[in-house]
């Protein structure tokens, strides 16, 4: 089955991760994806590794599947005159190049659509397309930093910690495929293309939004909480008496099931827990009377009690116990590469209750130079200029 976005083209000038996940979300949805890459080395994150298969790194496969490679140097007037000509037929274009290169370049966007004035140009910035730090460089630990999220994570007294996954890489990538489909709409309409940015510093402060909303109306600096959350209670982790579980009764409706659950009903009138405002003022008063209740049985034992009472609630898994599970095999998410024994996550969303699967494996460097390139001097005698 033709993927959603089948008939799309798109030229990507990524690196890293942000500008290639956005263009590998694309590619599952169908969209021709044409990478561009510089000649020597390419993409960086071609050597995010170890581990390496086939002499690339599991994270370039993981986001360049499906896609075309083709090797140009942006700063040869002959290869940017080459990069317009592909253009000139392209829906979308996605660059995350560093700030500024792609003006110096004259490869940015009033250059480009000028050539087709209907091409969807979309920036992956560091911290934005204006502002002071306009054309500074930026990594995802460094905008954790920056947006605060580092402060916001892990126990009272711990030092600043990041966020394990790159949350603002990640983020971004998708936030410029909202952009990028929200203006192909728009085209529908308008016949016209559109600038589209995203950067990893206005992802950043979405993830703080809730924080950074309430310190801009109290003026008070929030706290952090380790496992557990800044507002709600009980809504945390707990140990038992083999291995820490998750519960999350976040309103007073499923603590009262929880309660009643654990076998202590009378928690429900108790002054300290009676309701959620209660309970979130003296959060260290909800985890004394819960503790050691919970010691008293093993994680499994608790799951079974307390999911039956139909309050949520999750085994704490480490990567092994999530591949190992049954609801990641339930729902298909994995993939094995087409021409690879790579197995991959897969793109998180489905079409018809289907996932859609990678058309290809990730390319060589410059593996469809002749292809592409080919293509377009077979369009040469039919140029109309």
């Amino acid at each position: 089955m033709a993927g959603p976005l089948a008939g799309i083209k798109v030229i990507e000038i990524g690196q890293a991760l942000a500008g290639p996940l956005a263009g590998v979300i694309l590619a599952d949805m169908g969209a021709e994806v044409i990478k561009l890459e510089k000649p020597d080395g390419g993409d960086d994150a071609r050597l995010w590794g170890p581990p390496f298969v086939d002499g690339d790194s599991v994270s370039f496969h993981s986001n360049n599947r499906g896609k075309q490679s083709v090797t140009l140097d942006i700063k040869s007037a002959a290869d940017v005159a080459t990069l317009k000509r592909l253009v000139l037929d392209a829906d979308i274009l996605i660059q995350n190049l560093r700030p500024g290169i792609v003006d110096a370049c004259g490869i940015g966007p009033d250059a480009l659509m000028a050539v087709n004035p209907r091409l969807i140009y979309c920036s992956i910035w560091a911290f934005g397309h204006s502002g002071p730090l306009r054309l500074a460089p930026g990594f995802d630990p460094l905008l954790q930093c920056y947006g605060a999220v580092v402060t916001l994570t892990g126990r009272p007294d711990d030092p600043p910690t990041f966020c394990a996954p790159a949350i603002n890489d990640t983020a971004t990538g998708m936030w410029c495929v909202i952009g990028a489909l929200a203006a192909l709409r728009r085209r529908d309409r308008t016949g016209a293309g559109c600038v589209v940015d995203a950067s990893l510093f206005e992802s950043a402060v979405a993830w703080v939004q809730g924080p950074l909303n309430t310190y801009n109306l109290t003026g008070d600096p929030p706290k952090r909480h380790g496992a557990a959350s800044a507002t709600l209670a009980p809504y945390q982790i707990f140990q038992t008496a083999d291995h820490p579980i998750c519960i999350a009764a976040g309103n007073d409706r499923l603590f009262v099931k929880l309660a009643r659950a654990m076998g202590h009903p009378q928690w429900c009138q108790h002054p300290l827990l009676a309701n959620g405002r209660q309970r979130s003022a003296n959060r260290q008063a909800v985890v004394d009377a819960m503790q050691p209740v919970l010691l008293t049985q093993t994680r499994q034992e608790w799951m079974g009690i307390i999911g039956e009472a139909g309050v949520p609630c999750a085994p704490v898994n480490d990567i092994a116990d999530l591949a190992a599970s049954e609801q990641l095999q339930a729902m298909d998410m994995m993939r094995t590469l087409p021409g690879s024994e790579l197995s991959i996550v897969g793109l998180p969303i489905m079409f018809d209750r289907q996932r859609p699967y990678p058309s290809s494996d990730s390319p060589k460097l410059g593996e469809h130079n002749d292809q592409v390139l080919g293509r377009l001097r077979s369009e040469e005698p039919n140029r109309k200029d």
